[in-house]
């Protein structure tokens, strides 16, 4: 069996991570655990999410500022539209910037859980694109997106998605991050209508390390990404078993990125859910090694 060829020189190859405000001090204790076991990985960044209707600002607030001051590491808060006014996320910018804060994620975001639907806010940015055209006007962040190679659950078409990610991009941010997936040719096949749409900013793959099957189902439905049949079976079983269920999700996210590197992919966005193993096993892989600090 032939050993796959990178596209790409290692020393080319990017990575950030994601990570969420932890509930909990042992989750929080798991948090920075993660950290300092990727950060020697030397990201381009670390991005933090935000709760649905701000559940978690302050939280999220507090995780940025310790990522930056203490572990200095080039820090993107996630920011979102839901339940919020201009004057208030004009406010959280600022503080942001003033902070040292120069990297948003910029997202509609995700209705609190006991609602029908996203309702913008009456005072509000009403969608994302409309949050990137107002952290523009803030200061001069440095702003990525959302991108769904399967298309996001609320948009009427796949051409209004794409057309919609244009606009995003077009009001100044400077990638779009895809959502997870998981069949290789649906991301090749979304890169290549982005390109025929004119669309020339990086469209950076989202991986997600699977950690537990069921709960990759749970987040799959809720944001029309889709489950192979292939990888449902390799999981089938295997809900008792953790080791075996762990070698099982480090060679297929390992597979997964090396058949993209082999279509040209140089920069990978992975969702942690604040576990370092596989993310850190998969960066590996893609011959990254940790860098000690001088």
């Amino acid at each position: 069996m032939n050993s796959p060829v990178p596209a790409t020189p290692v020393r080319d190859i990017r990575v950030s991570f994601e990570f969420f405000p932890p509930k909990t001090a042992k989750m929080e204790q798991t948090l920075w655990q993660s950290v300092e076991r990727l950060k020697g990985l030397q990201p381009d960044f670390v991005s933090v999410t935000y709760g649905a209707d701000g559940s978690t600002r302050d939280r999220t607030h507090r995780i940025v500022s310790e990522m930056l001051a203490e572990k200095q590491l080039v820090t993107a808060p996630h920011l979102t539209c839901v339940g919020a006014s201009r004057e208030d996320i004009r406010e959280i910018a600022k503080g942001y910037w003033d902070e040292g804060v120069r990297h948003i994620v910029a997202l509609r975001g995700d209705p609190p859980q006991d609602t029908a639907g996203y309702v913008p806010h009456p005072g509000g940015y009403p969608y994302a694109v409309d949050l990137v055209h107002g952290l523009r006007e803030i200061a001069d962040f440095e702003i990525s997106v959302a991108a769904y190679p399967e298309g996001h659950p609320a948009a009427p078409s796949a051409e209004f998605d794409l057309n919609y990610l244009k606009r995003k991009l077009e009001a100044g941010a400077a990638r779009a991050i895809t959502q997870f997936f998981f069949e290789t040719e649906v991301y090749l096949r979304f890169r290549d209508r982005a390109a025929a749409r004119g669309i020339t900013a990086p469209i950076v793959p989202g991986i997600l390390p699977i950690t537990n099957f069921p709960q990759l189902t749970r987040f799959a439905a809720a944001c029309g990404a889709s489950v192979p049949a292939w990888l449902a079976e390799r999981f089938d079983g295997l809900d008792e078993d953790a080791e075996t269920r762990q070698m099982i999700a480090a060679s297929t996210a390992i597979e997964q990125v090396e058949a993209l590197r082999r279509e040209g992919v140089s920069e990978f966005h992975f969702y942690t859910l604040n576990r370092a193993e596989l993310t850190f096993a998969i960066c590996h892989a893609l011959g990254l090694r940790q860098q000690q600090a001088a």
